[in-house]
């Protein structure tokens, strides 16, 4: 359910709660209690539940009002629930769930576009490793971060699995946390340039097992990251 622009500030702020645990599972809201916290009408109250039921962190019951959910119900690949994860204390947590889903798909969609994408695509990959070499280098992240998502975006669409291409957003979301919390260096480091830019020539030359090959050690260098310092 979209909600209105002047009722995000009381979703994020109860999303986050959930999400964070700072509201536990099992909690019960009212919407008295939600309007006179926040300061807003009941009829906004009631939207920002339905919004938050509709992601699945609360359920209305009868006789018992609405009920926090725990995170066997939450819509996890809605990039709402991940950006609010990402900004709790669960981030890291949150970080390598999210990591391992690329490391399972990416490769394979790299692969699949090597087949599949269309000579437009392909060129257009080229162009965008080139491009966030030189942005990398100049240490432009949020430049850079644009060419990251638009490249990534490209590969899960152009894979020829619809399944992979609607990840297309969850990974926006990841690429984009890692930057604007601070998990990104300064500058890129040279293997992961390197390692864009493998993708893109084997994609471009339709080389399925090269795309994987490249793409695996692209997302396993996050993987790595995650432990070992700032991720790439």
């Amino acid at each position: 359910m979209t909600v209105p622009a002047l009722h995000e500030s009381v979703l994020d702020a109860l999303g986050r709660a959930v999400t964070s645990g700072d509201v536990p599972t099992g909690t019960s809201l009212t919407l008295e209690g939600i309007s006179a916290e926040h300061g807003v009408s009941r009829t906004v109250a009631r939207e920002v539940m339905r919004a938050l039921e509709g992601l699945g962190l609360v359920r209305s019951r009868r006789r018992v009002g609405i009920v926090v959910l725990g995170i066997e119900s939450w819509n996890v690949l809605d990039t709402r629930v991940i950006r609010w994860r990402l900004q709790g204390p669960g981030r890291d947590a949150q970080l390598r769930s999210l990591t391992e889903l690329r490391h399972a798909v990416e490769p394979l969609a790299a692969a699949g576009a090597a087949r599949h994408a269309a000579p437009a695509v392909r060129g257009e990959l080229l162009d965008l490793a080139q491009r966030m070499r030189r942005t990398g280098e100049d240490g432009d992240l949020e430049t850079f971060l644009a060419l990251d998502i638009r490249m990534h975006e490209l590969l899960l669409r152009s894979s020829g699995n619809e399944l992979f291409g609607s990840l297309a957003d969850v990974v926006a979301e990841v690429l984009a946390g890692r930057t604007h919390l601070g998990l990104m260096p300064a500058s890129p480091v040279p293997e992961a340039l390197d390692q864009h830019e493998a993708v893109a020539r084997a994609v471009a030359a339709g080389d399925p097992g090269a795309a994987q090959a490249a793409m695996s050690a692209l997302v396993g260098e996050v993987q790595q990251t995650l432990t070992d310092g700032p991720a790439r």
